[in-house]
């Protein structure tokens, strides 16, 4: 007996060293693993055809699946235009040039949609909200809104850019028009925004919206009123999105990894660096406890062990934080975390494994979105192969959203083999959140091994009623709605040689 607790105590302590890669069996199957696909300064989409640049995300699409990823942040607002067709704003001009409708023409954010989901994909679109140019020398085109009402703006001395005033309601509705404009025309899962809100503190300028806070401030402190500004926006899109036609779809934020510091609120983290809440005017803990984001992918793009923002400590540290209604998924560097070695005792040569297993550590953490999905796609140091043989090596379903629904959807029927096609038929969708939208194909080797919990059973995620095989086992299908609650199974049938 003593021997047997001394293997069991070895056992355990070998799993939690810190660069232990998981084995495909305690991969998790409930799991976000997410990639942000920025557009913005990228100088590709404007060089290529229509064609081209199909071809081009389609492949980027198939090597993200391969990594083991289920969902994709596409940026289809970088700087206050499009990359689709939009009747507020112009199309980007990292779309084209120019800024006129591509020829011949598409519709990226439609075509990313359809791409997605074929794969069995989430597709998030990703907005950045007040930021309209992107450089001190842009000029915008003789259409845009900036042309027409530049009082609405403000350019800060500190980078030369221009912005949406925040203070202004106007802008706010604007930016609200524009997400719902997004939600109703096209099949996305989530409305997504980024880090940037108020202006990140350069070269030491003030903001210089002092007009608009002298005329709307009502006796708030100029970062209180800040603040508000920021939220009120949140709370508008939410509100906007929950009484929408697809009240569904889910709204996320991206921050800047550091809330407070310690040295500014006791709830704040042992970090040194930039505020949210002080410095972007975003108080992001308040949004999830007031419930008016469905997830937060906080930026923890630094090193396990760095001096003023260990992503360790961080990571423990939004686990905690934020209100457990709210989901939390983070965001990962793919570039910093595979350049820096693992902490001792560990030999590994990169931090790739342990930020995963810390992330899976902590119950309220649900996942992982990358950054860049360019440098997961380019396979940077091994990133993408590492993944796709460890940690993400067997399929996962983005995590259910209970607060949207608790309900299952119904399950699948007359599951059938039609010559090497797995069959079944569903229901048609009628525009509710309990719509079958994913399907969940189940491959077993026998009948004791029917295990739904267990990953390595998925075949694969799909968007379409059909799909073929080509080895003999035990076949069970699931739905999945709009929030990925899951059906039951359809009942097994099995496949013969």
């Amino acid at each position: 007996m003593r021997l047997l607790k001394i293997l069991l105590l070895f056992c355990i302590l070998l799993a939690a060293m810190p660069g232990r890669a998981r084995t495909a069996a305690h991969n998790p199957k409930h799991e976000f693993r997410g990639a942000w696909i920025s557009t913005v300064y990228q100088d590709q989409y404007a060089r290529q055809t229509t064609e081209q640049n199909k071809a081009y995300l389609r492949d980027l699409l198939d090597r993200l699946q391969a990594a083991g990823c289920n969902a994709v942040l596409f940026q289809v607002r970088p700087s206050a235009d499009a990359f689709y067709d939009s009747k507020y704003e112009p199309w980007s001009r990292f779309l084209r040039a120019d800024q006129k409708a591509p020829s011949p023409y598409w519709d990226p954010l439609e075509f990313m949609v359809d791409e997605a989901h074929r794969r069995g994909m989430e597709l998030h679109a990703w907005l950045n909200p007040y930021r309209v140019t992107t450089s001190k020398t842009e000029k915008l085109p003789a259409g845009h809104l900036y042309r027409k009402e530049p009082d609405r703006f403000i350019k800060y001395p500190g980078d030369g850019k221009i912005y949406f005033d925040p203070g202004q309601p106007r802008n706010r509705r604007h930016i609200v028009d524009v997400v719902i404009d997004i939600v109703t025309r096209y099949d996305v899962d989530a409305i997504h925004l980024d880090d940037y809100f108020y202006p990140y503190p350069a070269n030491g300028k003030a903001f210089p919206d002092n007009a608009t806070y002298k005329k709307y401030g009502k006796g708030k402190t100029l970062a209180d009123w800040r603040r508000q500004n920021v939220d009120l926006l949140i709370s508008d899109i939410h509100e906007a999105i929950r009484t929408s036609s697809r009240p569904w779809v889910r709204f996320g934020v991206s921050p800047f990894g550091i809330w407070r510091n310690k040295a500014s609120d006791p709830k704040g983290s042992e970090t040194n660096g930039l505020q949210n809440y002080d410095d972007l005017y975003a108080d992001v803990l308040l949004w999830a406890e007031k419930g008016w984001i469905d997830y937060l992918i906080p930026q923890l793009y630094w090193e396990l062990d760095h001096k003023r923002a260990s992503s360790e400590h961080l990571a423990r540290w939004w686990a905690e934080a934020v209100d457990p209604k709210c989901h939390v998924y983070i965001g990962q560097d793919v570039e910093r975390t595979m350049k820096a070695p693992d902490l001792a005792p560990s030999k590994e040569k990169n931090q790739l494994n342990h930020k995963i297993r810390l992330s899976r550590q902590y119950e309220s953490i649900l996942g992982n979105c990358w950054w860049p999905a360019y440098s997961l796609t380019k396979d940077f140091m091994g990133a993408a192969t590492e993944l796709q043989k460890g940690a993400q090596s067997t399929p996962a379903l983005v995590p259910a959203y209970p607060s949207l629904s608790e309900s299952a959807p119904d399950a699948v029927t007359r599951l059938r083999l039609e010559k090497n096609t797995l069959k079944w038929d569903c229901g048609k969708k009628r525009g509710r959140t309990a719509d079958q939208v994913r399907f969940v194909v189940y491959r077993f080797d026998t009948k004791e091994q029917q295990d739904y919990s267990d990953p390595r059973n998925i075949l694969a995620v799909t968007n379409v009623n059909e799909i073929k095989i080509s080895k003999p086992g035990i076949y069970s299908v699931t739905a999945l709605d709009r929030v990925n609650n899951e059906s039951d199974p359809a009942t097994p049938i099995t496949v013969r040689k």
